[in-house]
């Protein structure tokens, strides 16, 4: 029997997201595809160091310990555009470092996010910015790993995890009113419209996978008093009173909840992600992926995020 990925969360990770490829992507750059061959080959032996994502992938890995043996809640994928050969270090480095990835998509010089569908892949990172440009135009729920000075600890085995709202959980339909017509016809506009749930955007599915585990941390409460529940979602968003109502109704109707909501009325969400300390923060827009403590990941969704003229 075939195994099932339909029952599970599963997120497809690039090499370039989960760990650090700065010196091969020099070479690359500096000497061609055959001098990165053979770098890649000489250095088979050498794990390469953690990236951007590494420390969301671990905790969201983690979370499979609550789950039955062979039953998996969450399944990582890596998607690259190496050959299986040059791909072999990346899978070294995966058992290296103790992540739980087994599968893997290698598409030499071709795009692996297009088996996304197939795979049941509810998110795709990567730190190239064409490849996840070019998912996002095919509607897939992909975003771009930015460099950020985050410290991990490997004993810390919490996951935060936080959402803007517009243009992520929902589509930018409400934002547009707002590009084009100014804040008070975009709060007239979500009063308006107060009890309409908004349509999904690009990361709905992947909230919704997040709360499923939850839900799974709740049940593994109840059969395991004392147990630590790892998993925490966070809402940060421009929005504020009263446009506020239709986003938290849009989570209800949903069937999904988030554990905190900051409604922050265009104030700089750096200072909040500060203090909240996701392990990875998705928004559409890169100035609000300024914080430099937290790991920012830039979806191309929406009007925002086209081209000018």
């Amino acid at each position: 029997m075939a195994y099932d990925l339909g029952t599970r969360l599963v997120v497809g990770i690039a090499s370039s997201a989960l760990f650090d490829l700065t010196e091969s992507d020099a070479v690359f750059r500096q000497e061609g595809e055959q001098a990165y061959r053979g770098y890649q080959q000489e250095h088979l032996a050498v794990p390469l160091r953690p990236g951007t994502a590494f420390p969301f992938v671990r905790r969201l890995l983690s979370l499979n310990d609550i789950s039955p043996a062979g039953d998996p809640l969450v399944e990582a994928i890596v998607l690259s555009q190496n050959d299986p050969d040059t791909g072999l270090r990346v899978m070294r480095s995966v058992e290296h470092h103790g992540l739980d990835i087994t599968r893997a998509v290698f598409s030499q010089g071709r795009a692996p996010y297009r088996f996304m569908p197939a795979l049941n892949m509810s998110l795709f990172l990567s730190a190239n910015e064409t490849d996840v440009r070019q998912a996002v135009a095919m509607r897939l729920p992909a975003g771009r790993v930015l460099d950020a000075a985050f410290a991990d600890d490997p004993e810390d085995r919490d996951l935060r995890v936080a959402f803007d709202f517009d243009g992520i959980l929902a589509d930018d339909a409400s934002d547009q009113v707002w590009q084009t017509q100014g804040l008070p016809a975009f709060q007239g506009h979500e009063v308006a419209n107060m009890v309409t749930p908004h349509e999904p955007g690009p990361l709905r599915d992947f909230l919704a996978g997040l709360h499923r585990i939850q839900q799974r941390e709740e049940q593994h409460g109840g059969e395991h008093p004392g147990y630590h529940r790892r998993l925490r979602i966070s809402l940060v968003t421009a929005r504020s009173a009263p446009a506020h109502e239709r986003a938290v109704t849009s989570l209800k109707q949903w069937g999904v909840m988030v554990n905190d909501a900051f409604f922050l009325g265009g104030v700089d969400k750096a200072g909040v992600l500060d203090v909240l300390r996701p392990h990875i923060f998705f928004d559409d827009q890169p100035k609000n992926l300024t914080s430099r403590h937290v790991p920012g990941v830039h979806v191309p969704f929406g009007v925002i995020n086209e081209p000018a003229g």
